[in-house]
């Protein structure tokens, strides 16, 4: 990762943030893009000149679209990009969800997967080749109850995941996904309120450090992922888990 430039959504807090301390640690240019600005602006200084903090929306096509330009302009390129952006609200049976927040977990879930893609992929095209990876959940493939929202965005995810791929792997654009499991982050505080299906029932310590999905990332963009192009890798198997070195 030494020199490469690698921009994450949701690079506020949780996995995002530990994936730019991962990245930053192998030697990366970071770029931080999040809702709240001010956080990914202490984080970037945190980390350092190789390390950038943009406030940036990602349902809003115009401000990804900005966002990334203004990374090529501080860094010259785009190596790899992050979808990490999500949120797991509105957690509510179908009969009484909201539907302006349903509809804005798939602006920012779905929609915000697909403005990244669409915002990096010339860029790639033109270097020759880069990584898009997105963070993707086992609600992609496994319905819950009380998150319709979520599993929807998440399993739209994949599919533009396996499309991206479809499209873009002859251009040298590996495409991807990371299936992390339930991680130790604000969005298992908010799960664990709801008391809604078998997940808001775990405790803390069931959750994995959000270090290990950072850690996973950086292995992922590498040669030793190419068997998971197109699809999801799964944090859960303990294959995958030995491969990126969180077990012996």
């Amino acid at each position: 990762m030494q020199g490469k430039v690698v921009v994450i959504t949701g690079a506020s807090a949780g996995i995002g943030a530990a994936a730019a301390r991962a990245f930053a640690a192998e030697g990366a240019r970071v770029a931080l893009l999040a809702r709240r600005g001010a956080a990914v602006a202490a984080l970037a200084a945190e980390i350092g000149d190789a390390a950038l903090g943009l406030g940036c929306d990602v349902s809003d096509w115009s401000a990804v679209e900005g966002a990334v330009a203004e990374v090529r302009a501080r860094f010259g390129r785009i190596d790899v990009l992050v979808n990490n952006a999500g949120v797991v609200e509105p957690i509510a049976r179908l009969a009484e969800a909201d539907p302006a927040a349903w509809g804005r977990t798939q602006d920012i879930n779905l929609k915000g997967v697909f403005h990244g893609m669409k915002a990096v992929i010339p860029v790639m095209r033109a270097q020759g080749g880069g990584t898009i990876i997105t963070v993707s959940s086992g609600a992609a493939v496994r319905a819950l109850e009380g998150w319709s929202a979520y599993c929807a965005s998440k399993a739209g995810a994949l599919m533009l995941t396996q499309a991206a791929h479809l499209e873009e792997g002859p251009q040298g654009i590996r495409v991807l996904g990371l299936s992390p499991g339930t991680v130790a982050t604000e969005m298992q505080v908010k799960i664990k309120a709801s008391g809604i299906n078998p997940v808001s029932q775990l405790a803390w310590e069931d959750h994995i450090p959000p270090e290990w999905p950072a850690r996973a990332l950086v292995w992922m963009c590498g040669a030793a992922a190419d068997d998971w192009l197109g699809r999801d890798v799964s944090l859960r198997e303990e294959g995958v888990r030995r491969a990126v070195g969180l077990i012996p």
